[in-house]
This record gives C-alpha cells, structure tokens and sequence, in this order.
C-alpha cells in the first residue's frame, strides 16, 4: 500500500492516526506540517487522485526532512485504511465542488466496516445546512445532501463543542470577518449591517498557477476582486446567524494582495449605543479571554504578526458612532489547516492547542 502506515518509521505508534484528503494543495501541505509536529497525531496516508504513489517530498520540499518516504495514496488505500482503523482523524482539503461526494464515499465505507472517523472538512460543501442555500450560491446541486446534517459550521471560538460528529470550517476570509462580526452581534455592540475589506495573501489562490497568483501581475499591486458579489458573504452570514441568531447584512470587498500568507480584514459597523475606545476594548477582550489563540490590543495588527501561526489579532476603533475592527490571520493556518485541527482536537477529545502553539514567523 503506498500510504504512510506503510512506512514503519510512521506507521508505528500509539497515537491518533490522521489521514489528509486532496493532499496536493498549499492547505494539504500545512495539514501536513501541523501532523508532523503534532503530539498526539501520526500521519497514515494522505489522499491524491491525481499522484497516487507519487513522493509527498517531491510536491512538498519543505516537508522532506519528516516526511523522506512517504508517497501519496490512492481513493482506495484511504479507503482500506478507513475501514480496519477503529478510529481515524480525517481533515479534508479537497476542492469545493469535489469534496462532497468524496467525505460520502469515505464515510460510507466507514459505517459499512463499523469504525468511526472524526472528520473536518477544511471545502465550501458542508457549510451550509440545506442543500438549496448551498444551491443558491454554488449553482449546482450538492454532492451528498444527505450528510449535510452530520456536520457543523462555526469558528472555534465561538462554539464550545461540534453537537455534530463532524465539523466545516468556515474557511479564511469568513474566519477573519467572523472574529469581529459575532462578538459585536451578540453582546449588543453594533447595529447588524457590516462593510469589510480584506486582503488576502496569493496562496488564499490555491496551488494551480492562474492570472490572480501570477507573480508579475501580483507583486507590488492590490487590487479588489467580486467586490460585493463574492461567495463567501453568504457562508458568512449563515455561520453569523447560528451563532448569534441575528442575520446580519455584510458588504464585501476582497482584494488581492502581493505577499503569500495572511489575511488583513476591516470590519466597520455603526454603533448601537455610545461607547468609546477602552469600553469596545474592554468588551472584546473579556469576549475572547478564553480563547487561547486570539487576543485584543489598542494597537492595529500586521500580517507579519500571525503569518505561519494559529494566533489571530484583533484591535477595535470608534470615532463615536462607528465602529471599526481589523483582524489579522495567516490564511492557510488559521483560516484553514489550523483552525481545522482545532476543531479535531475537540473532536477527538485533546487538548485544543495541541500541536498548534508555535509562535508566528515574524520575518517571512
């Protein structure tokens, strides 16, 4: 079988067997470098339809030191190994569009042969309820309505526990707006109707080379892409509403920015009482004191701050009538492979920041 458990220098140990679908993309490749360093994870295979058998070194250059063997499997070696595993955490980065059908396949084989996978999906597929929002938005029927049911939809910060088996995460920019959007919805700060700007970092792209990641078109240019129109203020509303049970209204501008990593988001809103600075301060902080990953300062965050890491920043503003939050997050940590492997470690029953604490790379 040419997965990792075929490698014993991997495949020999006691802990959680952890197994990565669409394992050729810049997420799969963090997914990748967090199970490496993890304490409580071992790699087992990693899905590729397209290299099966195929080096992940040789995809992956920065991961050849942990990984020296390991290839890439195919559909039915992940499928062997969901089915003689008792107990698998499995963290999907497939496409959206393809991932639906992909989790049904896998998760079918597994309640045939009786084990019981804990699995994330990092896609857009099971982010929303019903498979008619999902519809509306993606314009094609969901790929496995059936299992829409099974998973849920939340930032970790703002829901203690998954009352389903498996979880969506909400994805990257969604992360960043979210962060500031439900606390000013739930504790009464704003009125419900936002306006954000974001900047993404060119891996927000994916791995395929396309006009939007080109280097020469990127570097030392930003630029505004679906501005008002993009498909991730739907997923972000719904995933507001849930929470909060406030449906918000949410105007949003994406550009494209010329780093690689990170995310830096504005979130303005009025005000739904006077408050000042400290006071907005204050509230958010207590908001997310025990959310060990994000924290609150006066001072406005910067990219270089949390780029490489889980930890996302907040700062709050008022002139008095309108509020304005910037959040800052690394896209493919945070926004992705690390705030999916939260949500396994609560899953799994770990401790939340296992594998999860090392600090940004400041100079990237």
């Amino acid at each position: 079988m040419s997965n990792a458990a075929s490698n014993p220098a991997i495949g020999a140990s006691a802990k959680i067997p952890a197994i990565v679908l669409g394992g050729t993309g810049y997420v799969a490749g963090e997914l990748l470098r967090l199970i490496a360093g993890h304490p409580h994870l071992q790699l087992a295979g990693i899905l590729s339809d397209s290299q099966p058998g195929e080096s992940v070194a040789k995809a992956f250059g920065h991961l050849a030191a942990v990984y020296p063997d390991v290839k890439f499997s195919s559909i039915e070696d992940i499928e062997q190994l969901v089915a003689t595993l008792p107990r698998t955490a499995i963290l999907c980065a497939a496409p959206h569009g393809a991932s639906a059908a992909l989790i049904d396949r896998i998760l079918a084989r597994a309640e045939a042969a009786g084990t019981k996978p804990s699995l994330v999906d990092i896609s857009a597929d099971y982010r929303f309820t019903t498979n008619e929002a999902y519809a509306a938005v993606y314009k094609h029927a969901h790929g496995a309505p059936h299992r829409l049911s099974q998973f849920t939809c939340a930032v970790p910060e703002h829901l203690a526990a998954s009352p389903t088996p498996h979880v969506a995460h909400p994805g990257c920019f969604a992360t960043s707006i979210l962060l500031a959007v439900t606390p000013l919805l739930k504790l009464g700060i704003a009125t419900p109707q936002f306006f954000v700007s974001g900047i993404t970092g060119s891996t927000g792209s994916g791995r395929k080379p396309v006009e939007g990641t080109h280097h020469p078109l990127r570097n030392s240019d930003v630029y505004a892409y679906n501005p008002l129109g993009h498909r991730h203020a739907p997923e972000i509303v719904a995933c507001a509403k849930a929470v909060t049970g406030i449906e918000a209204k949410l105007a949003f501008v994406p550009h494209s920015g010329p780093f690689a990593r990170g995310i830096h988001a504005t979130i303005q809103a009025q005000l739904a009482k006077p408050a000042t600075q400290a006071e907005l301060l204050d509230a958010l902080t207590k908001f997310y004191a025990h959310s060990p990953f994000v924290s609150v300062s006066a001072q406005p965050p910067r990219v270089k701050d949390v780029a490489g890491s889980n930890y996302a920043r907040l700062s709050v503003f008022t002139d008095g009538n309108t509020v304005a939050v910037t959040s800052v997050l690394d896209n493919l940590n945070k926004g992705a492979a690390g705030g999916a492997m939260q949500w396994m470690n609560r899953l799994l029953g770990l401790p939340e920041t296992a594998g999860l604490t090392a600090p940004a790379a400041g100079w990237t």
